[in-house]
């Protein structure tokens, strides 16, 4: 019998809750019966520029440049770089080219900010609910977590700067999802914004500015963002992705943060991946400077507001007044609040044998505050299959409460 061996595990893994939503993908690809999926926040199959980027493909990678499959830059390959700079020139998010740094999708940007400021035992705001995966990359960091609440202007500024009180010293870095936040579809008002921000200074805290989803927008007016606030201050780290606008298996991203970060950031990603996949930059880049960008966005926006609607509708003709749900001008998700006793971990396997999937309230709050919550995903499923997969939640319900 072989002796048993004690594994020297870092102290930090304890920390490594993974996510909930990640995980969703896998258990997902296991069931054999047809699942609406109202789980993972990603763009329909549809909805990716598939032909558009294989085009791309064959003529930026597969027309035999010697560099094609080569290392880049790790700060970005030159060619996106520049497609990304003319892109966002008319933006909210407008920059300059020191303040770019390719990434590998949100999340490096996301490991990046919480390895550059965080210690361990360092106070972390994150909002409640929040992204899965901004709180399980603080938490790896090992950071103590302060849930600050969300209602429908965005994080209660307010009731944080109570929470900072009582927790009798102040945050390090603040987390957020401002615009059509993850999960509940919510916008930070620009009252709150720039509240946020003097908080910020005053407190010496790092803002991590997380926008995947700002450019989706289908209704309502624009918001400017916290990197078009702040003005340049070194104390907001922007985080964006073209995994939501374009597809998320490509794995690009960036970052925008003060000049002076560049060399850290490439320091750190250096000991990560050396740089952001050659290929899948070539790939954005050509779709960006092709034109099809912004076609692609228009289409996606309009999209997306036909099937929010239509989950709205459905929830109103199953639920009525036994539930709430958020009503956001874009994005991907709604939050929907039971106002029953229903608990939606304990509904989930019922859900799944019922063919449909969503990630439980739960999941969004480190501390487990919304037990009777979930988040859909509107955005990646046709109107049709969104009906039939809220019928088959509001079966699934029955049945659990059949089940008590």
């Amino acid at each position: 019998m072989p002796n048993e061996t004690t594994l020297p595990l870092a102290a930090r893994a304890d920390q490594l809750v993974g996510s909930i939503i990640d995980s969703s993908t896998s258990l997902l690809a296991a069931q054999t019966h047809d699942v609406v999926r109202f789980a993972m926040g990603s763009p329909a199959a549809e909805a990716i520029p598939t032909e558009a980027l294989a085009k791309i493909g064959a003529e930026e990678i597969g027309a035999g440049r010697p560099d094609a499959f080569d290392y880049a830059a790790t700060e970005g390959d030159p060619a996106l770089r520049e497609a990304l700079l003319e892109m966002l020139q008319d933006t909210s998010d407008a920059t300059t080219a020191d303040r770019l740094t390719i990434t590998a999708g949100g999340m490096q940007g996301l490991d990046l900010a919480f390895k550059l400021f965080v210690d361990p035992g360092d106070l972390v705001v994150v909002e409640s609910p929040t992204y899965t995966n901004g709180s399980a990359t603080a938490l790896s960091y090992q950071a103590e977590l302060l849930e600050a609440p969300v209602d429908a202007d965005g994080m209660v500024i307010d009731r944080l700067v109570e929470m900072v009180e009582q927790a009798g010293r102040t945050p390090k870095a603040i987390y957020t999802v401002p615009t059509f936040q993850n999960p509940s579809g919510t916008t930070m008002t620009v009252e709150r914004r720039r509240r946020l921000l003097e908080l910020a200074r005053q407190w010496g805290a790092m803002i991590i500015d997380d926008d995947p989803y700002g450019m989706l927008r289908f209704s309502g007016s624009e918001v400017p963002t916290l990197h078009e606030l702040a003005d340049g201050d070194p104390l907001v780290f922007s985080v964006r992705t073209f995994s939501k606008m374009v597809a998320p298996g490509l794995r690009v991203g960036w970052v925008d943060t003060d000049p002076g970060l560049q060399q850290l950031l490439i320091n750190a990603k250096q000991a990560m991946d050396t740089c952001t996949n050659l290929p899948a930059q070539r790939l954005v880049a050509g779709f960006l400077t092709s034109g099809g960008f912004g076609l692609h966005l228009e289409a996606q926006r309009e999209e997306y507001r036909r099937r929010k609607h239509a989950m709205q509708e459905a929830l109103a003709e199953h639920f009525g007044d036994r539930a709430r749900w958020t009503d956001p001008d874009g994005g991907f998700f709604l939050w929907v609040t039971f106002e029953e006793d229903i608990d939606t971990e304990d509904l989930f396997p019922v859900a799944l044998e019922e063919g449909v999937a969503y990630i439980p309230g739960n999941a969004f709050s480190p501390s487990k505050h919304f037990p009777n919550a979930l988040r859909l995903c509107f955005a990646s499923t046709s109107p049709e299959r969104t009906r039939e997969g809220v019928a088959r939640l509001a079966r699934a319900i029955e049945r659990l409460q059949g089940q008590g």
